[in-house]
Parts: C-alpha cells; structure tokens; sequence
C-alpha cells in the first residue's frame, strides 16, 4: 500500500476512534430520563452517569499522552479503544446504578488513553504544513461535530430503540477501528522507559486532576464554599504544587517543566479551554432551552444544533479552514473565528419564549458553527507548531487536559449561576418558563464571556503566532528538542 495513502487512511481511523469517544460525552445526556426509570437512580445518583465518565477522562489525559512518547502511541491508543469498547458493551447490558457508574469510569479511562496520543500521531504523521493543516481540519471537524451528534443519536436511538443501544453501537465501530488501527497506524520509536519512569509523578498528576474534577463536577450539588468541594479543591491545587516540585528535580520527569514555557503551547491551550467553557455551555443550556422553554423533543433538539455541525463539515471537512488560515495566519483566522462564535451566544442570550427557530436560533447555531470551524484548527495548531516530536504526546495530552478541565469548569460555574438566577426570579413570582428563560439567557452571555476571554488571551499572549500556516514555525526549544529526542 503506497505510504503516503496509508497515512490518510489511518487518519480517518484514528478519527473514527475519537469521534466515538466524542459522541459518548453526549449522546447519554438525553437517555438520562429512561436510563432513571430503568435503574431506578437517584436524583443525587443520576449526575453520575456523566460525572464518572468526565472525570475519568479528564484525569488520565496527560499521563496517556506521555505514555505514548515512552512506550508508543499505537499501542496505546488502540488499548484505549479495547477498553472502551469493553466498557460499553459492559454499560449496554448493566442491571443496576452502580453497575452503569462503573461502566462509565472505564469508558472514561479508555477513552483517554485512547484521544490523548491522536494529536501526536497527527504531527508526527503530517510534517509539512499544509498536509497538518488538512488534517487538523479533519481531526477538528470530528471534536467540534461530535457533541452534536451524539445529542442527535441519543435522542433518536432512546426514542425508536432503547437506552442500551446507545452504548452497543460503539461495539461495531469499536471493533472496526481496533482491526484497521492495528494495520494501518504506524507506531511510533518511543523514548523507552529504561531510564525509569515517573511512577510518582503520574500518579500525583493523575489524583490532582481527579480530585480538581471532581470538585469541579460536584459544585453545583454541593455548593462552590462547601466543605465538598474546597476540600478535594485545595488537595488538588496542593498536588499539583507539589507535582511541579518533584518534576523539576528528577531526571526522568513524565511532565519535563520545559514544555510549559512554550507559550504557544500555554497560549493556545488556556484559549481553547475557555472557547470550549462557552461551547459546553452552549450545548447543555441550549438543549435545556430547547426542551422546557420551547417545548422540543430529544431528538428535535438534536436537530436544532444541526446547523452548527454542518457549519463546522462544510468549513473543517471541505478545507476551508486551512486555506483561510494558510492566507491569513492562525492567529488572524482565530480572533475572527472566536468573534463570529462570540455573536450566535449573544444572539442566543436575547432568545426569549417567542423566538422562533427561523431564523433567530437558527442563525445563532449557524453563527457557532461557523465560529467554531473558523477558530478550532487554528488554536490546535498554534499549540502544537513548536512542540519537538518526542514531546508531541505529552503536549496532545495537556492540551486536551486544558479543554476538558476548562469545558467541564465552565458547564459547572456558568450552569450553576444560571440555575440559581432561575430559581431566583421564581421566587420573586415570575412564571416558571419566564424564569427558566431569564436563567438561560444570562448562561449564554455568560458563555460569550468566557469566549471572549479566550479572544482576548489570543489577541494578547499569542500576538507572536501570526504568520500563515504555509510557513513552518521554528522551535524556540532546540537543545530541549535534541535531549527529549
């Protein structure tokens, strides 16, 4: 098979395997209802069928992304789709609450060993600029339609099928890309681990996130000041002290301290965070809005993110994207992409009970869309143009770490304000759609906000990174390149 074809191949394998794991982060979101009568979950109980998997996923990233630059990313990637796949055939067939709950865990986990080493197969496998644009147009197109999708079939399949079905379609898709990836993919020369491995670091890292996302997930239960969430908040931020400590000390470190002066790895990833801290919000307030306030079924609000996920298609998926950003620069591309995203929030935050879907929410979701296939690539690649090749797993696995720490802190943070202004003009008397719509108002201008501030880490931080794409960045790293290499 001629090397070149083989390496787009592999491409759409290993996109497959992300779109899977993207799906799942929503598609159980609108069998929540069945999957309560079903099992009989608790209110309390029912918020962890979505807070395991996260926090699963989460907290496994950075050291699954390092894991691949020592042992090879191959291997770890397809370990990840195994699990995960056992993991949902597992899900599919549970009897019980706490038999789903660990279900989920392990969907989590393998779905992070799984993503956080398909970055670093790109670069690796894509060197010139303009193929790793390409295929970071594919690869965005897969991250930014796979919410969406997943919201779409799950309404579908627990609407016309059942709940279980929504986690025994990841076994055929499983299956296929574990045969193709291990054909296809070419596995990288990784470090080794003669020279030891950090086992303390990784497991510090790995409770630090787990505790920080559980904090996070759990604050709007418990409260953000309770002793629920301060606690394994602070252990978090202590851990992570003293995980900085140990690695700038040990010789074999899994995080080398080195890789975070690389600003347009920081830059990047702290813009993405809060880019998809207003997505996440989007689609958990903007799927609630459509079903209280203006009456949609799951699977007709499905449809109504539609335009976002064509948008993002027809600009990621027909090239546009790169082309615009091999014109223009990344940085250019994504300050107007962040801009255009930022507009459909605040069209959203003036939707009250009377918006029709024609043309006010559909303009907004085709304004996200096209935000979102005008800024993903862009800020993907700015954070991985200067990374060295044997530092590209670990740079993947931070840069996932940030969007999901920042996507799951922003749902928490700006959903539990919009919850508890709801619930406030309430009590003040105000009908409960009125006050539904006034919470949902205020989460979409809180989601443009955070947007904004991404915009404005871009516009500030990266106000180097504005060259076209065509034009290869060079490494500001050369000794640390050579000694990680």
């Amino acid at each position: 098979m001629n090397s070149n074809f083989r390496r787009w191949i592999a491409l759409v394998v290993i996109c497959l395997g992300q779109l899977m794991v993207m799906v799942d982060t929503t598609i159980v979101n609108v069998a929540l209802p069945a999957i309560q009568r079903d099992l009989h979950f608790t209110p309390a109980g029912l918020t962890w069928v979505v807070n395991a998997y996260v926090i699963a996923y989460a907290s496994f990233l950075l050291v699954a992304g390092r894991a691949g630059d020592l042992i090879g990313r191959r291997k770890v990637f397809l370990a990840g789709v195994l699990l995960f796949t056992v993991a949902s055939v597992g899900s599919g067939f549970a009897t019980g609450a706490d038999h789903l709950i660990v279900g989920r865990l392990l969907q989590g986990l393998g779905g992070s060993l799984a993503t956080g080493v398909i970055i670093a197969i790109i670069v690796t496998d894509f060197q010139k600029p303009a193929e790793r644009a390409q295929a970071m147009s594919i690869f965005t197109l897969v991250i930014a339609s796979g919410g969406s999708l997943g919201l779409l079939a799950g309404g579908f399949v627990t609407q016309w099928l059942s709940w279980h079905w929504i986690f025994f379609i990841n076994l055929p898709v499983g299956i296929v890309t574990l045969i193709l990836g291990a054909w296809l993919i070419e596995e990288n020369r990784g470090l080794g681990i003669g020279r030891g491995v950090d086992v303390l670091g990784a497991v510090i890292v790995t409770a630090a996130l787990m505790l920080g996302v559980y904090a996070i997930v759990t604050a709007s239960d418990h409260g953000w000041v309770s002793a629920q969430t301060l606690v394994p908040g602070v252990a978090a931020l202590t851990l992570l002290g003293v995980f900085v400590v140990l690695e700038g000390r040990i010789a074999n470190p899994i995080m080398p301290l080195r890789v975070l002066t690389i600003r347009s790895l920081t830059g990047a990833s702290v813009a993405r965070g809060l880019l998809f801290a207003g997505m996440f919000t989007n689609f958990f307030v903007g799927a609630l809005y459509m079903q209280n306030v203006k009456g949609f079924t799951a699977f007709q609000t499905g449809l109504g993110f539609l335009p976002t996920t064509l948008a993002v298609g027809v600009l990621s998926g027909a090239g546009i994207a790169a082309r615009l950003m091999a014109r223009f620069g990344p940085r250019t591309l994504a300050v107007a992409g962040m801009t255009t995203l930022t507009s459909g929030l605040l069209v959203l935050s003036q939707a009250d009970m009377h918006a029709s879907y024609f043309p006010t929410l559909f303009l907004a979701y085709l304004l996200l869309g096209a935000g979102g296939g005008t800024s993903f690539l862009p800020l993907l690649t700015m954070a991985m143009s200067e990374i060295a090749p044997a530092d590209a797993g670990l740079a993947s696995g931070f840069s996932n770490v940030t969007m999901q720490v920042g996507g799951a802190l922003g749902l928490a943070a700006l959903g539990t304000v919009s919850t508890a202004h709801s619930r406030a003009l309430f009590a003040e008397g105000d009908p409960l759609p009125v006050a539904l719509t006034g919470g949902y108002q205020l989460g979409f201008v809180l989601a443009a906000i955070a947007v904004v501030a991404g915009l404005a880490v871009v516009v500030t931080v990266l106000r180097g990174s504005s060259r076209p794409a065509g034009e290869p960045f060079e490494s500001t790293e050369p000794e640390a390149a050579a000694e990680a290499a």
